[in-house]
Order: structure tokens, then C-alpha cells, then sequence
């Protein structure tokens, strides 16, 4: 296969390729792409082309749009394989952003600098308008939103390679996890024993739940004889106010958690309180209702447990621990009481222990110390002790 380069305005090249001759016609077809920096640009991708068509990876140009794509990705694989509240965010993302801001441009003809000005314009700040700009950890999701979008891309073979791959995020610092320590769990809780949300509340800081799982739980998903919580589901809210119920979407996710004595105690007086509220209403309870629900078996919004939550928090002096720092908090006092990792991360349904680790390891203060005292410790016994000299 052959290619030429053709200098145009400066700083910008022009590259012809042939295609072959159509197989229909026998016509020699001929393509070209405009490349921005030096010949030494248009050269490599050129020679990228042409290499494409010799191994067969070649990716012939289309005039697909990027927000053309993007809503067919929203479509056919976001939708159907992510959860609704992920898919919903993707799609914020995708509609009043990236379509907005890139949607224009051509899917094939995509470039590195044109996302990196995207960024640049989503942090600028002090504009004519009067309005700031996104935090660096929000266009970072748009970052990798659309790291993931193009990713699928590169799997249709509608690219070549993902432009994502060479635009520089924005960087951020991480939000410091807060946490109850033993004290504040037990003072917190004390506060908040005549609040109806206290059985919830309770379960959240004593199995480590997510919200989404919490909510979907069933009288018939608890065995209070056993002691154990089985998660086989999440409840989620839709932007058009409707509740769907999915399956934990890694099976690691849908796992048996075992209660403490403790928790069982709440949650067994908890079942006898509603089971007599509901009979004083003519509502009779069953195995099929949510555990934590309103008096007529309706659903907890999450939105509303997060509010509830913070209002308590803030009135009990706890004001900076979210509620997802429940969780964090179920952790941590696990890890200072030596339970291993591996069980933390089954309780807690993460995919892999490394994730556990990851999320965790600043949590555990002085392990390094502990295993190096440890080893030497491990190894003393075996050590020959030196005679004392005279």
C-alpha cells in the first residue's frame, strides 16, 4: 500500500492513503486526513494506517459523530449491563456535557488536544457569564466517562485506538474518609434509639450495606434464628420517580452476611413493632415486605434515608460522616479489632480482597510495625544466642 504527505498551512499536514480498488468497481480508492503538529506527526500516522491495512486492522473513516455514538452507547450496552443510578449518571454526563461540548465532531477524526481544551474549558473559571467552573473531580468523571464510551468504540471497530488514552485527567484530592471510632458508633446510636430510621441506621453500621442493598431487603431475605442477612437484590429510583429492583451486579455481591447478636435483637423488635402497627391498620405483613419501609410497605427513597441521615448526624455532632461512612466505619473498627482482610472483603461483597486493601490500607495504623515485629519475633527462637564474653 502506498501514502503520500502534503504540507498545508503551518503546523498541519495532509496524508493520502490508498484503500485497494473496490472489489465491485475495480475503481483505486483513495482517502486523506489533515494531522495538526509536524511532519514527524504525519508520518507516524501515517505509517499507522498503512500498517493497519497490511495486518487487516485497518478502520475504514466514517461520518459517525461522537454524540451520535454516545447515544447509541447510552443505548445499547450503558442501559442494559450498568445499574440504573450508574446509567443514569453516565447519561447526565453525556446529554448536558460531552454531546454539548464534543458532540459535533466526528467520531474517527477525534483528537487528544481537542479533549484536552474540552477539560480546560470545564475548569475555567471567572466567565463572562458570571459562573465558575466544574471541579477538577467532576470533569474527571467526565474523563472517564468518556475513557469508557470510546473504549466500547475501539471494541465495535469503529476506532482504531482511544484518544482518551493520551488527554492528561485533571487531578484532584481525594475526599478524606471520616469514620466512627468506638465511642462515637455507641454515642451516635444512643442519640438516635426513639428515631424510626434507628433499626436502619443500626443495620447500616453493623453489617457494612450498602444503601441500594439495604432498601431492597425483604423479611424473607433475614433469618433472625441464624442470625444472617441474605442480599440477593438493591432497590434503585429513577429520575422519573419509578423504584426498579436488580441483582447485585458481581456475584460476589450477592452474598450471606451474618448478623451480630446485637443486630438481630433490633431488627427481631423492629419486625414485632411494624407487624403490630400494620395490624392495628388492617395491613398484615408479610414475608414479601421490605424490611425498612413505610408504614404501608412503600419504599425508602435513598435520596430521603442520605437527608435523614445528615440532619441526625449533624444534631448527634457528627456532621462531617456521610452516610456511605457507615460503612467505611463498619470497616475500620473491624480492622482494629484484627479481622482479615479476606473476611472483611466477603463481608462487605467487593469484588477482590485487593479492593478491600486498596479502600482500607491507610486504616491500619501501625500494620507494617506489627508484621515486622512479628517476623522477628517468628524467627528469634531459632537464632543462636551468643555466649557472653568475660
Amino acid at each position: 500500500m502506498a501514502g503520500t504527505i502534503k504540507k498545508r498551512a503551518k503546523g498541519s499536514y495532509t496524508i493520502w492513503w490508498d484503500e485497494g480498488r473496490d472489489p465491485l468497481t475495480g475503481k483505486r480508492r483513495q482517502r486523506n486526513k489533515s494531522i495538526k503538529g509536524t511532519k514527524r506527526n504525519a508520518e507516524a500516522e501515517l505509517r499507522k494506517i498503512l500498517s493497519d491495512l497490511d495486518s487487516g486492522d485497518y478502520i475504514k473513516p466514517n461520518r459517525v459523530t461522537l454524540g451520535d455514538f454516545l447515544e447509541k452507547w447510552l443505548t445499547d450496552y450503558v442501559w442494559p449491563n450498568r445499574s440504573p443510578e450508574t446509567a443514569q449518571g453516565y447519561q447526565t454526563i453525556v446529554r448536558k456535557h460531552l454531546i454539548p461540548g464534543l458532540g459535533g465532531h466526528s467520531l474517527h477524526n477525534l483528537q487528544p488536544e481537542m479533549l484536552q481544551a474540552y477539560y480546560a474549558e470545564k475548569l475555567a473559571s471567572g466567565r463572562r457569564d458570571g459562573r465558575g467552573g466544574l471541579s477538577p473531580r467532576t470533569v474527571r468523571h467526565h474523563h472517564t466517562t468518556l475513557h469508557t464510551a470510546l473504549q466500547s468504540a475501539v471494541k465495535w471497530k469503529l476506532l482504531t485506538r482511544n484518544p482518551v488514552d493520551s488527554v492528561d485527567p485533571p487531578q484532584y484530592q481525594r475526599q478524606e474518609m471520616k469514620t466512627f471510632d468506638e465511642s462515637g458508633l455507641v454515642s451516635f446510636l444512643e442519640y438516635i434509639q426513639e428515631s424510626e430510621y434507628y433499626p436502619l441506621f443500626y443495620t447500616f453500621l453493623y453489617t457494612g450495606l450498602r444503601r441500594a442493598e439495604a432498601l431492597a431487603i425483604r423479611w424473607q431475605d433475614i433469618d433472625l434464628v441464624l442470625g444472617q442477612i441474605s442480599v440477593n437484590r438493591t432497590l434503585h429510583h429513577l429520575e422519573d420517580k419509578s423504584i426498579q429492583y436488580r441483582r447485585p451486579k458481581t456475584p460476589k455481591s450477592r452474598r450471606m452476611i451474618a448478623l451480630t447478636p446485637t443486630n438481630s435483637i433490633v431488627l427481631r423488635d423492629h419486625y414485632q413493632q411494624v407487624k403490630e402497627l400494620r395490624t392495628e391498620l388492617g395491613i398484615p405483613l408479610t414475608e414479601e415486605d421490605l424490611v425498612f419501609a413505610h408504614v404501608d410497605g412503600s419504599p425508602l427513597l435513598p435520596s430521603t434515608i442520605s437527608h435523614v441521615w445528615a440532619r441526625l448526624t449533624k444534631r448527634a455532632g457528627f456532621k462531617s460522616i456521610r452516610l456511605h461512612d457507615a460503612r467505611h466505619s463498619h470497616v475500620s473498627l473491624m480492622l482494629k479489632q484484627g479481622v482479615d482482610p479476606k473476611t472483611i472483603s466477603e463481608r462487605l461483597g467487593h469484588s477482590s480482597v485487593v479492593i478491600t486493601l486498596d479502600t482500607y490500607a491507610h486504616l491500619l495504623p501501625g500494620m507494617q510495625e506489627a508484621a515486622a515485629r512479628g517476623f522477628d519475633e517468628g524467627l528469634s527462637r531459632y537464632k543462636t544466642v551468643p555466649e557472653a564474653t568475660t
